[in-house]
């Protein structure tokens, strides 16, 4: 996924959790677009090199959107939950997640399970259509691991049973994890924060959810996921 023409910047301050105060490289100040909903842990630090997108919409009350944000020396991580979807269709397409080859098509926000809307579903394979839940991880713990989720996630948990009970039906379920994050080589459960989606987590697991994690490392100039990463409790 190529990024046009990002600004550069400094966080002051994100709240509100969809608004970001940055200041630009000729010292002026502005207010962004956060378009992450998580507590954003680790990835808001006040002084932070950012990177903002120009939506060039002068309609919208904030132009610029915030994408990415440089979490360690060289380490950025885009944090636009929003493209987590297209970065996972992208990767499928492009033959990067090996796993999910051999379908004919993939459709978005297909409704299933408890009122709800899969990201991704592929279908007209040898196997069984797989339905896709898609989670973006941004939160760099120590060594290396990225943690979800980064708040307590309700919803999350919702989407587990969901998944498990299309395994129940003969379905395939994945769940699949989006890192875009250049410091996260593995992820795991964040027990500490919402220990109820680690313990749903395992059990979906031992149900027959697939657990699948791909990262990339971002640039200004494009986010995309070229590996896998391994999912570890």
């Amino acid at each position: 996924m190529e990024l046009e023409s990002l600004i550069e910047g400094r966080l002051i301050r994100r709240y509100k959790r969809f608004l970001a105060d940055i200041e630009l490289a000729d010292g002026s100040q502005l207010t962004a677009h956060c378009p992450n909903t998580g507590s954003m842990k680790n990835c808001a630090t006040p002084g932070s090199r950012v990177w903002l997108l120009d939506s060039h919409n002068p309609k919208r009350k904030y132009r610029l959107g915030w994408e990415l944000v440089e979490v360690q020396p060289g380490a950025l991580a885009c944090i636009n939950t929003g493209r987590a979807n297209a970065l996972v269709r992208e990767a499928i397409e492009n033959g990067v997640v090996g796993e999910l080859q051999g379908y004919a098509s993939i459709r978005q926000e297909v409704k299933y399970g408890e009122n709800s809307r899969i990201d991704l579903l592929l279908s007209g394979g040898e196997r069984p259509d797989a339905w896709v839940e898609i989670k973006n991880v941004t939160l760099l713990e120590e060594a290396g691991w990225g943690s979800f989720p980064d708040a307590v996630t309700a919803r999350g948990a919702k989407h587990l049973r969901e998944l498990m009970q299309m395994v129940a039906q003969g379905q395939r379920a994945v769940m699949l994890f989006c890192v875009p994050h250049g410091g996260i080589r593995r992820v795991r459960p964040a027990d500490h924060i919402d220990p109820q989606y680690g313990r749903l987590l395992r059990e979906a697991a031992a149900a027959g959810v697939e657990l699948l994690a791909y990262g990339g490392q971002p640039t200004p100039e494009r986010v995309v996921l070229t590996e896998r990463l391994p999912v570890e409790f």
